[in-house]
C-alpha cells in the first residue's frame, strides 16, 4: 500500500511513528503529498509536520516553503504554528525584518494560545530597534493574555522599562495587574518590583513636600525621608545632596531642624 492510498490519519500517524524513529525521508515522503493536497483535511496538519522533518534534514528553504503552505491554510492551530516555525527560522537567521512580519503574522491568526509568545518576540524585536514604544505596546498585550509565566516576564520588563522613565505609579499599576494573574509565576520578584515602584512613588511625594515648602519641621521631616529613601534606590550622591540642602537652607530653623535629624538618625 502507498502513502498516497493510506487514510489520512493513519498517514500523519505513520509519519510521526517514522520521524520519531529517525526515518526523516520516511516521514517526509508520506508528509510531502499531504501537505500538497489543498483539499485533504490534514493539509495543514502535514505541512507544519513536513516543515519540521526538513528542518531536521537540513533543508531550511524547503522547511519555510512547508511552513508558508500551513499559514497559507488558515487553520487556526496549525497556521499559527507554520508562522512560529517561520519566525524562529528567520530569527535564527538574523532576518530580523522577516522574523517581525512571521510574529505578526501569528498575532494576525489571533489563535489565543499562541498569542503571548509572538507579543513577547515582537517585544524583544522592538527593544533590539530602540523602539521603546513598541516595545511597551506588545508587552501590555502580552500581560493581557493573563499567561501564568508570560504575563509575570511581560510586567517585570515593563515594570523596569516604566520605572527607567520616572512612572513609578504606572509601573505599580501593571505589577498589581500581574500579581492579580491566576497562578502567575514569579509572585515574589512581582511583589519586589512592585515595592521598589511605592518606594519611586514616595521620593517623588517626598521631593514634592520640599519644593512646595510648608513650617520647618514639615520640612525637615521630608528632606529627612527622601534623604534616607534614596538611598534604597541605589541614589546615594542625591541623597547626599538633599541633606547638603537641608543644612544650608537660608531658614536657620529648618537648617536646625535638618541638623538635629541627621544626628539622631531617626525619623
Amino acid at each position: 500500500m502507498t502513502a498516497q492510498e493510506l487514510r489520512p490519519g493513519r498517514s500523519l500517524d505513520e509519519a510521526k511513528r517514522l520521524a520519531e524513529a529517525g526515518d526523516l525521508a520516511g516521514a517526509e515522503a508520506i508528509l510531502a503529498p499531504l501537505a500538497g493536497r489543498r483539499d485533504d483535511p490534514d493539509q495543514a496538519q502535514a505541512a507544519v509536520g513536513l516543515a519540521v522533518v526538513l528542518e531536521h534534514r537540513g533543508d531550511h528553504e524547503g522547511a519555510r516553503a512547508a511552513a508558508r503552505a500551513a499559514l497559507a491554510s488558515g487553520h487556526p492551530e496549525y497556521a499559527a504554528q507554520g508562522a512560529c516555525h517561520l519566525a524562529q527560522g528567520f530569527e535564527r537567521d538574523g532576518r530580523w525584518d522577516q522574523a517581525r512580519a512571521a510574529w505578526q503574522a501569528v498575532v494576525g491568526v489571533g489563535t489565543p494560545a499562541y498569542l503571548p509568545t509572538a507579543h513577547m518576540a515582537l517585544a524583544r524585536l522592538a527593544v533590539r530597534e530602540g523602539d521603546g514604544e513598541t516595545a511597551q505596546t506588545h508587552l501590555r498585550a502580552a500581560l493581557a493574555t493573563a499567561d501564568p509565566e508570560v504575563a509575570s516576564r511581560a510586567a517585570q520588563d515593563l515594570a523596569e522599562y516604566l520605572l527607567e522613565e520616572g512612572e513609578a505609579g504606572e509601573a505599580a499599576d501593571v505589577l498589581m495587574e500581574a500579581l492579580e494573574t491566576p497562578g502567575v509565576a514569579e509572585a515574589p520578584r512581582l511583589r519586589v518590583l512592585l515595592g521598589l515602584a511605592h518606594l519611586d512613588m514616595a521620593c517623588g511625594q517626598f521631593a514634592g513636600a520640599v519644593e512646595e515648602g510648608s513650617d520647618p519641621e514639615t520640612d525637615a521631616l521630608a528632606i529627612e525621608l527622601l534623604a534616607r529613601t534614596l538611598p534604597l534606590r541605589g541614589r546615594d550622591a542625591d541623597a547626599e545632596a538633599v541633606w547638603r540642602y537641608g543644612l544650608e537652607h537660608a531658614d536657620e530653623r529648618l537648617s536646625h531642624e535638618v541638623r538635629l535629624r541627621l544626628e539622631r538618625g531617626a525619623v
